[in-house]
């Protein structure tokens, strides 16, 4: 798994539960695929054990992971319905970006729409 942190992105904390929850969502970690253990991953991306605690235990609440004494800390996608809203979610956060732009730039919405649809189609011919 590979963790940038940035010293300008907000708490470390979030950068990290932030990209392991993008890996899950895009399937780059698979449901039961053990996490790093705590003191092992921060020592990786050199972090204190109490950032990557609370991080696993963040991702715990939110469902995205479950631990079991003595084995880890395991992905877990045993609620789908959280999944698909959450990736509903992250697509609406891009697409308001996308909406304040079309704005700024004076872009009409059906100008905007026929762009969607376009780059929709050729995202399936990839």
């Amino acid at each position: 798994m590979n963790i940038i942190i940035s010293n300008s992105s907000g708490p470390l904390y979030q950068q990290i539960k932030e990209q392991i929850k993008d890996a899950i969502l895009k399937g780059e970690l698979t449901d039961g695929e053990l996490l790093p253990s705590v003191r092992g991953f921060a020592n990786d991306i050199g972090v204190s054990v109490l950032t990557i605690r609370r991080v696993y235990d963040d991702l715990e609440q939110e469902g995205f992971a479950v631990s079991q004494a003595g084995r880890g800390t395991f992905v877990s996608m045993g609620n789908p319905e959280l999944l698909l809203e959450t990736k509903r979610r992250m697509v609406e956060e891009d697409m308001q970006k996308a909406i304040h732009n079309a704005k700024l730039f004076g872009i009409a919405k059906e100008e905007l729409e026929a762009m969607m649809n376009i780059l929709y189609e050729e995202e399936d011919n990839e």
